[in-house]
Order: C-alpha cells, then structure tokens, then sequence
C-alpha cells in the first residue's frame, strides 16, 4: 500500500503525516510525491521518492500519473493544489479501475467550488450568509473585488473609491464585487472539514487566521466555537464532497453569524495546525480508503492551540543542476 501526493512543493508537513500514519498500519509503506519541478520542490526530498510530472493542464497528464501509480503500486493518491481538482475529479473512475484511490470531492462539487458564484449559492442552500453582492453599476464602497476563479489570494483588491476601480476592472467578466467585510467586526476563519466516502461530516476544526502570508495561513489558532454548532448543523451533508475540505468564514466578534466565503476540496496549506491538535485526516484517509472502515465523527480535538509558523531547511547533497 503506497500513496502518491501529487503537486507536493513545500507541503512538507503533509508527506511527513501521511508517512508517519501509513508506517502504523503499512510498515511497509510508502509516500511518493510529483511535481513539475521535484528537485526544487522541499516535500519531495522528505518522501520516499519523487516523479516529475508536465503540470496539470499537459494532454498527458492523467496517462502519466496513472502510469506512475501503476509502476509504484500505488492506491492512493492525494491532490494539493486547486489547478489539479478538476482534471483529476473528472478521472476518478479511470483510477479507481485499475484499483487506485484518487481521495477528490465529485467533479460536479469540485466544478462548483471552483466558481465562487456557484459557491455563494451553495452557501446559501445550506441557510449560511454570505457577503453582500453587488452590480458593478450599484457599487458600495468601500469594495471587495475578486475573480470567480481565483485561488491563493491572486487578483484580489480592496477599492475604497470610485478612482479605486478601472475601465479594465468593469470589462472584466470574471471580477465579483461584494462587501468589505472589516477586521473590526469580524475574524476570518479556515475551516478544516473531513467528509467520509457518502459525503457525511466527521471533523469541523475552525481556525482563525491571525496572519496570512503569500495566502497561506502564517499563525493561526484553533477555536472550537459558533462555527463548529452551525456546521454540523447545516454542512451535515455535502453531495459529493469526500476527504479534506477547507472552507473559508468570517465569524462576528460579537455576534452568532458567519458568512461564507469559499469552499477549497484539498488539504490547505494550514491543515498541519488540524493535525496537530488530534484532527487526524491522513490516518482517517487509510482507514477509509485502505482498510474500508467506517469512520467515526470525531471532535476530541485541542482548541486554542496556536501555529506560529517559521522558514526551516530541507538540504539535498550531491545536488547538480
């Protein structure tokens, strides 16, 4: 039983879980890593061993991955970036015949969270608010601006005025245009969500986001709070969601409402802080897609545990370019 992490780059902590996780129940194991670039990429050179791969977009991409996992007697494989999801979504079966798990939201969810405007809908489905929205003719400063389809906080801007906005900004169809929300009345929230194989919620672990860098949580901190009651109240369920999502909130500083943002179907960036305080995703992965047991809904994690994260080094000897 060996599993693949595709995209790895710095996702150093994550290769070191799944490898310290898949030793317990397959000492044997091991957790192999892509990238597009593997000799410059950190997480590669901790796992057991590393592919390059063309990126995800190339032709050949879902041939070649397949290919790898069937050398390398691998069935698992664990998606990290959002570029991936929806080639990847739409080959699951491709896979899982040749007995190769790919642990990925249904395309048709992964379709929708990569659309923040299908995003606010589904928000607004399960009864949950969202920032208001607004014509780019009936604006309210000051303005939250974001593409539909952006990820890690790229084309994103604040305009406070009129002269804030471009003639580019209104031609462009994918920009939405929405409330500001301050950091005065509300903190933002990363949610760490495990969704079993029938797409039930088992783990809700909020975490607050007290800086963020390069759109990657930098320190953060566990709060076992409001957020957890309304999940599992209105998140219960997700058609075609499986395995690790993060869901992105804003929660009132004094007041019981949050307000969706977005819903990310792969493990984000700040899920070592989950780990870390007993929210075992990698573990829960094995046993469900492995061993094909049931998993339990789990809520014995550590809240108020806070991630202050810092640069380390990865060394790689005899290195030649």
């Amino acid at each position: 039983m060996n599993i693949l992490i595709t995209s790895a780059g710095q996702r150093v902590s994550l290769v070191r879980f799944f490898k310290k996780e898949l030793h317990k129940l397959f000492s044997n194991g091991c957790v192999f890593t892509t990238d597009s670039n593997p000799k410059l990429a950190p997480a590669c050179h901790v796992s057991d061993g590393f592919f390059e791969v063309p990126k995800a977009t190339h032709n050949d991409y879902i041939d070649i991955l397949l290919n790898i996992c069937l050398k390398n007697d691998i069935g698992i494989v664990i998606p990290t970036i959002d570029t991936e999801l929806n080639i990847l979504s739409s080959n699951i079966e491709k896979f899982k015949k040749n007995g190769i798990e790919v642990v990925i939201s249904e395309h048709h969810f992964v379709k929708t969270c990569r659309d923040k405007r299908k995003v606010n809908n589904l928000f607004l489905k399960h009864d949950i608010e969202i920032p208001k929205q607004f014509s780019r003719d009936e604006l309210v400063f000051p303005v939250f601006v974001k593409p539909y389809d952006g990820s890690r906080s790229e084309g994103i801007f604040t305009a406070f005025d009129i002269k804030g906005i471009k003639e580019g900004h209104f031609k462009n169809e994918k920009l939405m245009f929405m409330e500001y929300i301050t950091d005065k009345d509300y903190d933002e929230f990363t949610i760490d969500c495990y969704y079993d194989k029938h797409s039930n919620l088992k783990c809700v672990v909020p975490r607050k986001r007290i800086f963020v860098r390069a759109g990657e949580v930098n320190k953060g901190v566990t709060r076992n709070n409001f957020i957890v009651k309304e999940f599992n109240e209105k998140l219960s369920k997700l058609e075609g969601a499986r395995g690790c999502l993060t869901i992105q909130v804003f929660l009132h500083k004094k007041l019981d409402i949050i307000k969706g943002i977005e819903i990310n179907p792969r493990f984000g960036g700040g899920y070592p802080l989950a780990y870390l305080s007993g929210a075992n995703f990698p573990k829960w992965i094995i046993e469900e897609y492995a061993l094909q047991k049931e998993i339990e809904f789990f809520e014995d994690w550590e809240a108020n545990l806070l991630m202050l994260r810092y640069d380390a080094e990865v060394l790689v000897s005899d290195y030649f370019e």
